[in-house]
């Protein structure tokens, strides 16, 4: 068989729409509260845009490199089955993200907790932290990281001082 009789296969059209990206820069969060059965909330962030879907279900959206913390949780009638805790910097087009149920398209994984003592010990932190004056959108993404791999090996965390904010808003600026 010679070159020539081989065909190309047929190029087929992709609509305009198929090739621009989903992602437009935000991320999306589904807030879920039904009594008793599932609660999913953000303790702390700032959205750009509150959308309420129904008296159950608000959809929150967050511009790329904001960081907030999105609570899950779920229970039967026979206890806790879900405790997560996940403080996630948003990302923006083009930037590596990691997927999480109910954040669309996903975002940085700063810290990610499962189960109720060790949520309970984030919350805790993250409630010293806010009496320390510091928004915790605001906290250096190197703490969050810390607080994540010490409370995964059952151990406390380094508290979050003033002096590390002040450290970490210079290190920002230089890079910036």
């Amino acid at each position: 068989m010679s070159a020539a009789t081989v065909s190309a296969p047929p190029r087929v059209a992709i609509p305009a729409e198929a090739q621009r990206s989903p992602f437009s820069g935000t991320t999306t969060v589904e807030l879920t509260w039904v009594e008793q059965a599932t609660e999913r909330w953000i303790r702390f962030g700032v959205p750009v845009l509150d959308q309420v879907v129904d008296r159950r279900r608000r959809l929150l959206s967050f511009a790329a490199d904001n960081v907030f913390a999105f609570v899950r949780w779920a229970s039967n009638d026979y206890g806790t089955l879900l405790s997560r805790l996940d403080i996630v910097r948003t990302v923006g087009p083009g930037e590596a993200y990691s997927t999480l149920p109910c954040v669309s398209p996903g975002g940085e994984l700063l810290l990610h907790l499962g189960g109720w003592p060790k949520v309970r010990a984030c919350l805790e932190l993250i409630d010293e932290i806010e009496d320390l004056g510091v928004d915790p959108c605001a906290v250096a993404p190197d703490y969050w990281r810390h607080a994540h791999n010490r409370l995964i090996a059952g151990h406390t965390p380094r508290a979050y001082s003033l002096a590390r904010h002040r450290a970490w808003l210079l290190r920002r600026e230089l890079t910036a």
